[in-house]
């Protein structure tokens, strides 16, 4: 049986992070490689190398299927993307002929839903407090009390792809998981025993309030500084998401005002934040530099996803992650 045409097109760089050994003798299993890996670069020089090619094994740096780029591979069938978004990547042009992309977004939200876990679970110990609190005063402190683990609140801000791997995290715990989402049914949300409650509702009632709603025109600014405002004691906000979804500003005027909350930001806006930002200085800010999506060997999860993805389109089955048009509006 005669393989499918391929071709590896992302940064140099990225081809061993995100398709290791293991992953590249899969591949070179199940497809034929027509060319050396290639890059938008060689491919500006040398276009042709596309001529023949029906699957391409992508990245970061996968460049945009437009036009140009569509007549140069008149054969394309597929795109395998390792990583996450491929709203730069896709166009009405790539829908229009019908070439079919599967993303590894659904490999990136495990990790970040590991973050997403760590953090939930220090943040009800109040951890990052107590720790402070030891340093600054360079001795031991009291404890207070804490939500914990057992009969607390979580609250989840959107339920894609990022918060129901959450949620069903956290059924290792015994705690309430509420979540806005209105796109979600309440038989799904049941099924992840989860109960829907509104935007407001998270923040008031959640011990730890995590965000993972996708960064879209809609989206920008959706966490004002009211929301923070309305938390709880000793609450946590959690951002893995992005930065713009939330009123920056606002939310710092609140954290001034409420030594109390506490704000663990992976991504903020701009990114990173600007020199003279108070999220460097606040004491109730934790910030990590965008770290709880996949990184180093953890991106062999995405380039995996993809040879799995490969066997199902050999296969003749469904995709797990296939993007549709109409799906890539709602991904960030």
């Amino acid at each position: 049986m005669t393989k499918p045409r391929a071709i590896y097109l992302l940064r140099s760089d990225a081809l061993p992070k995100i398709y290791g050994p293991e992953q590249q003798a899969a591949l070179e299993h199940l497809v034929d490689f027509v060319a050396p890996p290639q890059t938008i670069a060689s491919l500006e020089e040398e276009p042709s190398v596309l001529a023949d090619v029906e699957l391409i094994f992508s990245g970061w740096g996968m460049p945009e299927m437009d036009e140009a780029f569509l007549a140069s591979a008149p054969h394309l069938k597929a795109l395998f993307y390792g990583a996450g978004s491929v709203k730069k990547i896709v166009t009405d042009a790539s829908w229009a002929r019908g070439v079919r992309v599967t993303s590894a977004y659904g490999a990136n939200a495990v990790t970040v839903s590991h973050y997403t876990l760590a953090q939930v679970i220090f943040s009800l110990k109040r951890g990052w407090e107590f720790s402070r609190a030891i340093r600054e005063t360079g001795g031991w402190v009291g404890r207070t009390p804490v939500p914990g683990t057992y009969g607390s609140t979580v609250g989840l801000v959107s339920l894609g792809q990022v918060g129901r791997r959450v949620a069903n995290l956290l059924k290792i715990l015994d705690v309430h998981v509420i979540a806005y989402d209105p796109f979600v049914r309440p038989a799904d949300a049941a099924e992840l025993g989860v109960e829907l409650v509104g935007l407001d509702d998270v923040f008031r009632r959640g011990d730890a309030v995590s965000l993972h709603t996708p960064w879209l025109p809609e989206t920008v600014g959706m966490i004002t500084g009211e929301h923070f405002a309305s938390m709880k004691q000793n609450a946590t906000f959690i951002n893995t998401s992005r930065g713009a979804i939330v009123r920056e500003q606002e939310m710092i005027a609140v954290l001034q005002a409420r030594p109390d909350l506490w704000a663990i930001l992976d991504v903020t806006y701009p990114e990173p934040p600007l020199p003279d930002s108070l999220l460097y200085t606040l004491p109730n800010v934790v910030l990590t530099p965008h770290i709880a999506g996949a990184l180093d060997e953890e991106c062999q999860r995405m380039g995996q996803t993809m040879v799995d993805e490969l066997g199902r389109f050999l296969a003749g089955e469904q995709m797990e992650y296939e993007i549709t048009e109409e799906r890539a509006k709602f991904l960030a």
